[in-house]
């Protein structure tokens, strides 16, 4: 792996569903990295932000003269970048399924997405969903199963063990917790397998500290 120092520009911890997917890969993985905190939602927000992404969004890796601005594409650049490490599950059948489920969550879900955004430290529980975002849930839940069904092997985990796909689904459990959307008892074990990952409980209680400065 390079030895280039990497810089990770993210949002804020409260609301940047994107930016906890690379992060939470990051940490659990041990990638040495800097960490950037762009504050969202204020005049200067996209002025900042260019500074580092050629997109004005975040997240952005910085790694050497290479910038990566997509939040699926960090991961797929990480994943190259040390495969050493297995961010995605072992076999080729299964690597191409954690990929089409990562894709359908990266491109998909947009009603649970507008009526559901990410608010990790708020508790919410008067939102009448949409038929299209009653949808998206059972579809975010037979995605689960169907992975939990097809992996024949060990760990709490998407495919076993954490990988990529299971970054991808982080913020769709924080949603389900803020919402507090009835959920299958498997679902539900999935999000607090999630939500007590080590990683995951410091990016939480950052999103604290954000909002009380």
């Amino acid at each position: 792996m390079s030895t280039d120092k990497m810089e990770l520009i993210i949002g804020d911890k409260n609301y940047s569903s994107w930016s906890l997917r690379p992060w939470l890969v990051m940490m659990e993985f041990g990638f040495p990295f800097d960490e950037i905190n762009i504050a969202l939602r204020k005049p200067d927000t996209k002025t900042k932000i260019l500074e580092h992404s050629p997109s004005g969004w975040v997240p952005t890796l910085v790694h050497g003269s290479t910038k990566v601005w997509d939040s699926l594409a960090i991961l797929e650049y990480l994943a190259e970048l040390a495969p050493e490490k297995n961010l995605w599950p072992s076999g080729k059948q299964v690597r191409a399924k954690a990929r089409s489920v990562s894709a359908e969550m990266h491109s998909g879900f947009a009603a649970l997405r507008n009526e559901m955004p990410m608010d990790i430290l708020s508790r919410i529980d008067d939102v009448n969903p949409s038929e299209a975002c009653v949808s998206d849930i059972e579809r975010i839940i037979a995605l689960w199963s169907e992975c939990f069904e097809s992996t024949p092997s060990t760990g709490s985990f998407l495919f076993g063990a954490f990988t990529i796909a299971d970054a991808m689904f982080a913020p769709v459990a924080t949603r389900f917790k803020t919402y507090g959307v009835e959920l299958t008892t498997e679902a539900s074990e999935y999000c607090e397998q999630i939500m007590s990952m080590p990683a995951m409980n410091r990016w939480c209680a950052e999103a604290r500290k954000e909002l009380q400065n």
